[in-house]
């Protein structure tokens, strides 16, 4: 039951990395960093295929060599330039990990929790020995359960453990009055990655809902029932999530903030939904307040409904297979290998399961983040580096404004909002000012399952006791190991984790085209996620508030169309294409953060000169490596659950999509008429 409950509204968004790191027999890009010291090229020339024509497609021209060559591990969802540094990050943290093992350190300490919590994991005997013992308490509440009108109040007091049964909890600043928290309750109650799943009868989905099933099927065997009482479970359980699952808003509607704020009295929301025991709900889960936003109104109307129609027999098996399927990778072998039999290797695409170290480190930085992240930092991150990232995060924000000022579509009045939003943008870099207390969490090296317990609960009262109080916005979302970003509407805040500021994205020997095509481009993305189709909906101080004149919010959201028909016209595999609509912020993202990036560059002397390195210009060099810190390669497996659940395109087209509409691309590579990359002067999309 390792489950995080992120306090961070639902439209938070990241860079976008969904595939572990790995190791390959390719050079790496992993590999140039260990060496960069006094390097003059960053460049990957090796992976350079010159076979193909940058101006035809340009990121298999910068990767195709390697692309054509490179295996991914049977572990591993895919493999590329991101995931290499996230490979060796990995590996950083197995460094002070396995040191922090052959000590010996004061009770309560940060290092003392962190290692048994590690030692705890890493202790597959004794995991073995208890088989599912761990969950036997609570499966036998659930089959203690007497009428429908008990699994509320049992689901609410699983989600003081920071299990979410039937829906999920936040607790994040009010998005309409964002120096306050504000409780909001989000659509639940499924196992499949997303509700289409549930509905679609092609042949691929028909063997991922069977797959699933037989997931289940395998979790009821494990814990007593027999194949036939399984497989009747396994059918009812099924159907009980399918019925939640139409009620359930898609991911593209659950990109409108507005339509999934709906702020309501206690009250009024208990009286018109009384099988769901609200007053009760909130009493048992700690919360003590007038209000709270419901995302989803249909969902919970239809789980009111349910809770009255479904059978308690059914509702028992259901709530026993999710609380199993979230607590399989603590519990026995058995259960380990069922979990990835459906999530690695159905989903993902993989097959064979990770070094045990991996899973658990990545167990720890889930629970003890904070922890993880202070070790890390002290070890792995320098102050030169967090100097010279705020240096170009500055700079980028001039170019932007300069771009803001420049835009022949939008009028004066709201260019002085949007820089004025521009320059409100707190800037979190590296790592936390301050750390987590984790002195109220015991931690022993012999109890894993209670090990995780015991921090799912410190993290469901930390995040509960933020209610009634000011927001406070110096929280992190993501630890400093991670390599990743992000930005928050509600907070309008720009963050970049330590784990990101390394080579591909960033190198303090680098040249400037090599920084601002690699790091330059991800500050920009995130930048432009405060303006792209959800972020321009929050004001300066992180309020839902319209701040656009009719006329501007016009042709904003005309651009944003023609970008969503663009990438609905890029091909996956076969005839699967993207979802514009559902990737639409990320594009935004991309396509701004390339324009800005360039912008600051050409403010550098680099990008003023014309002097060539590895025989390509300054201006070369920076589109070359933006192409480079997206090379990658995943799975059919992994590709595909990408395009239905994830709001991020394709790496080949987070670099090709992009730069079709970039008139400095073409200048760059002599891009014409005639040519893949070529779109008319009409059809290129700019909106920042």
């Amino acid at each position: 039951m390792i489950k995080l409950k992120w306090t961070l509204p639902l439209l938070a968004v990241t860079l976008g990395l969904a595939v572990t790191g790995c190791n390959n027999n390719n050079t790496s890009n992993s590999d140039v960093a260990d060496k960069s010291e006094g390097k003059t090229s960053f460049l990957d020339v090796a992976s350079i295929d010159s076979a193909i024509s940058p101006a035809d497609n340009f990121w298999m021209y910068a990767n195709g060599k390697w692309y054509n060559t490179a295996t991914i591990p049977g572990s591993e969802s895919g493999i590329g330039a991101f995931l290499d540094l996230r490979n060796k990050t990995r590996e950083n943290l197995k460094s002070i990990f396995e040191d922090l093992t052959k000590g010996s350190y004061k009770a309560g300490s940060v290092e003392q929790k962190v290692k048994d919590f590690y030692l705890s994991g890493l202790d597959s005997a004794t995991i073995e020995k208890l088989g599912y013992e761990p969950i036997k308490p609570v499966l036998n509440t659930i089959d203690g359960l007497k009428s429908n009108a008990d699994i509320m109040p049992f689901v609410a007091k699983e989600q003081t453990n920071n299990m979410n049964f039937l829906f999920d909890l936040m607790i994040g600043s009010d998005e309409k009055n964002s120096t306050q928290y504000l409780p909001s309750f989000y659509q639940g109650g499924l196992g499949m990655p997303d509700r289409d799943y549930y509905f679609k009868t092609d042949a691929q989905s028909v063997e991922t809902i069977n797959a699933y099933k037989k997931y289940i099927n395998t979790l009821f065997t494990l814990t007593g029932l027999s194949a036939e009482e399984a497989a009747k479970a396994t059918e009812t359980v099924f159907n009980v999530e399918k019925q939640l699952a139409q009620a359930h808003a898609t991911n593209v509607e659950l990109r409108n903030p507005e339509s999934n704020y709906n702020k309501v009295s206690v009250a009024a929301f208990a009286k018109a939904n009384p099988e769901l025991q609200f007053d009760l709900v909130l009493k048992t889960m700690g919360i003590n307040i007038d209000s709270v936003n419901i995302g989803q109104v249909k969902y919970f109307r239809a789980l009111n409904a349910a809770l009255k129609s479904v059978p308690l027999d059914a509702w028992k098996l259901y709530l026993k297979s999710h609380y199993i399927q979230a607590s399989a990778n603590e519990l026995s072998k058995a259960f380990v290998d069922a979990d990835f039999a459906y999530n690695g290797v159905v989903l993902e695409g993989l097959s064979q399961q990770k070094p045990r170290w991996q899973n658990i480190i990545a167990a720890t930085n889930a629970m003890l983040g904070d922890g993880v992240s202070e070790l890390y930092v002290k070890k792995y991150f320098t102050q030169a580096s967090k100097d010279k990232m705020l240096e170009l995060v500055n700079n980028l924000q001039k170019a932007f404004e300069n771009r803001i000022n420049n835009l022949d579509w939008m009028s004066d009045s709201t260019k002085v909002l949007a820089k004025e939003k521009l320059h409100t943008f707190i800037k979190k870099i590296g790592f936390p000012d301050k750390w987590k207390d984790y002195s109220s969490i015991n931690i022993n090296p012999a109890t894993y399952s209670a090990n995780i317990l015991a921090c799912n609960q410190y993290l469901y009262k930390e995040s509960i006791d933020r209610i009634g109080k000011p927001v406070d916005r110096s929280i992190w979302e993501m630890t400093a190991s991670t390599v990743n970003a992000y930005y928050n509407p509600t907070f309008n805040e720009i963050v970049f984790p330590a784990g990101i500021l390394q080579f591909p994205f960033f190198d303090l020997n680098a040249d400037d085209a090599i920084n601002y095509g690699g790091i330059g481009m991800v500050i920009g993305h995130e930048m432009s996620h405060g303006f792209d189709d959800q972020g321009a909906q929050y004001d300066k101080d992180g309020n839902l508030k319209n701040w656009w004149s009719p006329e501007d919010l016009k042709k904003f959201n005309e651009r944003g169309k023609k970008l969503i028909n663009l990438f609905n016209s890029f091909t996956v595999l076969d005839s699967l294409h993207v979802n514009g609509a559902l990737t639409q912020g990320e594009n935004i993202g991309d396509l701004g953060g390339i324009a800005i990036a360039y912008d600051a560059f050409k403010l550098t002397k680099q990008g003023q000169d014309t002097t060539k390195i590895d025989g390509f210009t300054p201006d070369q060099r920076f589109f070359m490596s933006m192409a480079q810190i997206w090379k990658g390669k995943k799975t059919d497996a992994a590709l595909r659950t990408q395009i239905f659940t994830d709001a991020h395109s394709p790496a080949i087209y987070r670099v090709n999509g992009p730069l079709m509409n970039f008139e400095p691309f073409y200048k760059a590579f002599n891009v014409k008429e005639g040519d893949k990359m070529y779109l008319k002067p009409e059809d290129r999309v700019r909106i920042w």
